[in-house]
C-alpha cells in the first residue's frame, strides 16, 4: 500500500524543482547562433544575472555545472604555485580547494568543522601571519549544501581589511544566489560563481562567473588560463565566441524566462519566500527532536542556512529507511546526507521553485514517516510550521 501516486515533490539540494513555464518557454525549435534572437537572449540573461549578483562587474555564462565555474574562476585569476585559502564550513570550499591542487595551485585549508560557520576572527589572524602575502585568494562558500551552514560574506571581507591582506575574495554561491541576498560589489567580492539548477530555477548544465575588482586586474597575468574558460576570449563580440562554439540554446531559453519569473515576483520577496519557508522546516525539526533522537547539524541557529536544512539522526540510526519510506510510499525525495555525514542525516532543501503547499506537504511526510517507522521524535512539528507561516504570512 502506498500514497505515491500523484505529483512527485521533489526536496533534494539540487536539482530543484523546475517550473512549467521554465520547461514551455524551453519547448521550442532551435534557433541560428550567430544573430537576431539568440544574441538578445545572451544579452539580457548577462545582464539580468549582474542584477542578481548585485555587481556591474563582468559576468560569463558556461555550458557546464557548478564544478565548471569553480575551475573557471580558479584558472582566470591564479598562476602555478599561488597560494589559495580555503574556508572550511562543511564540504565544498574544501572540495574547490581540491580542484585548486589538481591544477597546480598551493592550496592550504583553514579549519572549520561541520557544525559551525567560518569564524572571521581566525581569517584575519590567518591573514595577519601570512606577512610576505603569499596567499593570492580565499575560498569561501555562501551556503555549505552537505553542513546546511550559511556563511557571514561580509565579515569575511572585514576580516580580510581588518588583516590589511590583499587576497582576493572568492565566493561560491551555488546554494545562494537567488535564494537569500548576495551583494557582490557592495561585500567587496572579487569572485563570485553560481548555476542554474539551485536558486535559479533551470535545468542543470550552466554555470556562471561574475568576476569584478582584483579578479580583472589579475586575469591578464594568470598562466592557468585555458581556451574554454578563459575571459578574455568570451568577451569576443562574435556571438558564439561567448560560449566557445555552440550556445546551449535551450537552456538560455530556460534561464530567461527563469529570469524574469524571479524578476516578477521581485528579488526581496524571492529572499523573503525562502526565509518563511526555511523558518518553517526549523520549527519542525525543532519540535521533532525534542526527545533527542533528531538535531540539526548547525549547532547555531543563526548560522543555519535558508536554501536546506541537514538533520541528524543520532543513536546510531540510519537515515536510508526514512528516506526510503518517503520516497516509495509518499512520493517525497529527500537529500541524503554526504561526505563524513553520509549514514548519519537528511537533508530537506527549500530552494528555488518552492512554496508553503510543498514545504508542508513534504513536512507532514515527514512527520507521519517517522510515526510509521517508530522514530522517535516529538508530534506537532508539522502544526509549528503551520503555526509560524500562519502568523507570518497576513491576511
Amino acid at each position: 500500500m502506498t500514497v505515491r501516486s500523484g505529483r512527485e515533490f521533489l526536496a533534494i539540494p539540487g536539482p530543484t524543482p523546475v517550473p512549467d513555464e521554465v520547461l514551455g518557454a524551453m519547448h521550442r525549435p532551435a534557433i541560428e547562433i550567430y544573430s537576431g534572437a539568440l544574441v538578445d537572449v545572451t544579452e539580457t540573461c548577462t545582464a539580468d544575472l549582474g542584477r542578481v549578483f548585485a555587481t556591474a562587474g563582468e559576468i560569463y555564462i558556461y555550458a557546464a555545472n557548478g564544478h565548471g565555474a569553480w575551475e573557471a574562476a580558479l584558472v582566470n585569476v591564479l598562476s602555478r604555485g599561488d597560494k589559495v585559502l580555503a574556508l572550511e564550513s562543511g564540504r565544498f570550499a574544501l572540495n574547490w580547494g581540491d580542484m585548486a591542487a589538481m591544477i597546480g595551485v598551493d592550496v592550504e585549508a583553514l579549519p572549520g568543522g561541520l557544525r559551525r560557520a567560518v569564524d572571521p576572527a581566525a581569517l584575519e589572524a590567518r591573514l595577519r601571519a601570512d606577512t610576505a602575502n603569499e596567499i593570492k585568494a580565499v575560498l569561501v562558500v555562501q551556503v555549505d549544501t552537505a553542513s546546511g551552514v550559511v556563511n557571514d560574506i561580509p565579515a569575511m571581507r572585514a576580516a580580510m581589511d581588518a588583516a590589511g591582506h590583499g587576497a582576493m575574495l572568492m565566493v561560491d554561491t551555488i546554494a545562494s544566489l537567488g535564494m537569500m541576498p548576495f551583494e557582490m560589489d557592495a561585500w567587496g567580492v572579487d569572485v563570485a560563481v553560481a548555476a542554474s539548477q539551485k536558486g535559479l530555477m533551470t535545468p542543470p548544465g550552466l554555470s556562471f562567473v561574475a568576476a569584478a575588482g582584483k579578479a580583472l586586474a589579475a586575469h591578464p597575468g594568470a598562466d592557468l588560463r585555458t581556451y574554454y574558460w578563459d575571459w578574455t576570449e568570451r568577451k569576443n563580440p562574435v556571438h558564439y565566441k561567448k560560449y566557445c562554439g555552440t550556445p546551449p540554446e535551450h537552456l538560455l531559453f530556460g534561464l530567461r524566462k527563469a529570469l524574469d519569473l524571479m524578476f516578477d515576483e521581485g528579488l526581496g520577496a524571492v529572499f523573503e519566500r525562502h526565509r518563511l519557508l526555511a523558518e518553517a522546516v526549523r520549527r519542525a525539526v525543532s519540535v521533532w527532536g525534542e526527545q533527542g533522537a533528531l538535531e540539526f547539524n548547525i549547532e547555531e541557529a543563526a548560522e543555519r542556512s535558508n536554501s536546506v536544512t541537514t538533520v541528524l539522526m543520532n543513536g546510531g540510526r540510519d537515515p536510508a529507511a526514512l528516506l526510503e519510506y518517503c520516497d516509495a510510499k509518499c512520493g517525497v525525495v529527500m537529500g541524503i546526507a554526504i561526505g563524513e555525514l553520509s549514514g548519519r542525516a537528511f537533508r530537506i532543501a527549500h530552494m528555488g521553485h518552492i512554496n508553503a503547499p510543498a514545504i508542508l506537504g513534504i513536512l507532514g511526510t515527514i512527520e507521519f514517516a517517522m510515526q510509521a517507522l517508530d522514530i522517535p521524535h516529538s508530534r506537532g512539528g508539522a502544526q509549528a510550521a503551520i503555526d509560524w507561516l500562519g502568523q507570518s504570512v497576513p491576511a
